[in-house]
């Protein structure tokens, strides 16, 4: 599928300082998701700013971070998002069998108390991801489960904007159907 608008060529990547700074954070590349940002440099600027800081600046447990974000991919069908996410997961401490699960099953299914795959605070994150990725409003229940699991209200912000910040990234990325990194 390709990009309903172009990406950025390489060869035209402006304003340098600003190809630079992602390129910072990104380790050195740009993903396509930079590229078709940098349409727009001034929202490229602001973007890398935010999700840098959401990526590496919160007290959140990277393995809630990436379990949160892998659910808003699947739950938005965000191939892109998900492709670049779940080796985090991996990385950071998630299974490939909870994957597989999330990716394999309905929620409503991976939620059950007796689920063998996820504990508490992520049965209690992917509660919280599907409300606030399909319904919005988060019923009192979802949230008093998810305050009892992580009891700090830093990481109850924390998590809720990680949330609401991948919500935002999977619909750009699918509202502009972004290549994934095999189609440059």
């Amino acid at each position: 599928m390709a990009p309903r608008i172009p990406s950025v060529p390489d060869a035209q990547l402006q304003p340098a300082d600003v190809v630079d700074t992602i390129k910072k954070r990104r380790g050195g590349k740009l993903l396509n998701l930079d590229r078709m940002l940098l349409n727009s440099p001034p929202y490229a600027v602001g973007w890398n700013t935010f999700l840098g800081a959401v990526r590496t600046g919160l007290t959140l447990d990277p393995k809630l971070r990436e379990l949160a974000i892998c659910a808003v991919a699947v739950l938005t069908r965000a191939k892109y998002e998900y492709d670049q996410h779940a080796p985090e997961f991996l990385i950071n401490g998630g299974l490939q069998t909870q994957l597989d699960a999330l990716r394999g099953f309905e929620f409503k299914y991976l939620l059950q108390k007796d689920s063998p795959l996820f504990n508490q605070v992520e049965q209690a994150t992917l509660a919280l991801a599907q409300e606030m990725t399909q319904k919005v409003q988060v019923s009192d229940a979802c949230f008093d489960e998810i305050k009892a699991c992580l009891n700090d209200t830093q990481q109850l912000v924390e998590l809720v904007g990680v949330i609401a910040a991948y919500n935002m990234v999977a619909r750009f990325l699918v509202a502009l159907e972004v290549a994934d990194e095999n189609s440059k």
